[in-house]
């Protein structure tokens, strides 16, 4: 058990846009003061989530989307797409460096959900499971000397919608030793048929006071300054962040690692590589962001890209290089 009194504070909303859900998230980042903790719990309505470095296009079906009245949102973190609709909650756990504690925080969800009777377990690099189905998924976001740590809770989520927007890779179904993305994960309702949003968010309120040995404050909508606000709202919703670039590439090749998908997309002409670009679901999205460029004037050739690979810093790099040298292109 954690003895540690840390000061914590609440923020629920009832908004479902998640462009403002998102604003808000980043508004807490930046103004929960350093030494406490805030959770934050929302719901956004009918929306795709794709990680930072992810391309929309491949992660969910835009067309359908778009005709059914739906939402496309990228957010900060790394990590895969989601799917997020009213039988979804949606926590996020706002701090600064020094007191950040995952172990605590997944300790805040496993105690919630134990207090509904439902025994949940962490596995892998970011998904808690019941009956060794996903239920949360999580993904992680660091900004100067601020973090935070969030993720889904599946309570009654429309599993056939989330399959119908949601093109996941074969290869990470693979990995996962599942055929469909419906069934790799369990709505809670499955493990307890009762529940509801407004008593999971009650539970997760209660088990954060216990963990962090403190009554949470609850924040209000006064906390926040509207202009500020605002401003990442619109960067939230813009094109330019949201969709990224789509370029008229020639060649793509994909793999997976321990670590999270790799796919390399370029435009070739005259054998050399013109433009590039490489998505992944990877939790640590910073050490892949723009590795496109890495490759951007590199010859056409399963040597000339491995070498190309090697500018990609740690393990990634390394792994990315070997599984190029290895193509026949």
């Amino acid at each position: 058990m954690y003895t540690g009194k840390i000061p914590v504070s609440c923020y629920i909303t009832r908004c479902t846009d998640p462009y403002r859900n998102l604003a808000a998230e980043r508004y807490l980042l930046e103004h929960t003061p350093a030494g406490s903790v805030t959770l934050y719990l929302w719901q956004n309505k009918n929306t795709v989530v794709i990680g930072r470095n992810q391309n929309p296009w491949a992660e969910c079906n835009m067309a359908l989307l778009r005709q059914d009245g739906g939402h496309l949102v990228r957010r900060l973190s790394g990590g895969g797409a989601v799917y997020h609709d009213s039988g979804n909650l949606n926590f996020t756990f706002l701090t600064d460096a020094a007191t950040y504690d995952l172990d605590r925080q997944l300790a805040v969800i496993i105690t919630a959900l134990s207090s509904l009777g439902i025994k949940a377990e962490k596995s892998g690099r970011n998904d808690i499971l019941v009956d060794k189905r996903k239920v949360s998924g999580n993904a992680f976001y660091t900004s100067g000397n601020k973090k935070y740590h969030h993720g889904t809770l599946l309570i009654d989520v429309k599993t056939d919608v989330m399959a119908k927007y949601l093109t996941v890779s074969p290869l990470k179904l693979q990995a996962k030793g599942v055929s469909s993305v419906k069934s790799r994960v369990l709505n809670l309702k499955e493990a307890c048929p009762n529940l509801t949003v407004a008593a999971l968010s009650q539970a997760l309120i209660t088990a954060f006071g216990q963990i962090y040995n403190s009554v949470p404050q609850q924040l209000g909508a006064d906390f926040f300054d509207e202009a500020e606000l605002a401003k990442y709202e619109a960067e939230f919703r813009g094109d330019a962040f949201r969709l990224g670039k789509r370029l008229p590439f020639t060649w793509q090749t994909e793999a997976r690692f321990d670590w999270g998908s790799f796919t390399l997309a370029c435009r070739i002409d005259g054998g050399i590589v013109q433009q590039a670009e490489v998505y992944t679901d990877a939790m640590d999205w910073q050490a892949l962001q723009n590795a496109g460029r890495c490759f951007t004037g590199a010859a056409f050739t399963p040597q000339a890209l491995a070498q190309a690979a090697h500018q990609i810093p740690g393990a990634a790099g390394t792994d990315i290089a070997e599984f190029l040298a290895q193509l026949s292109i």
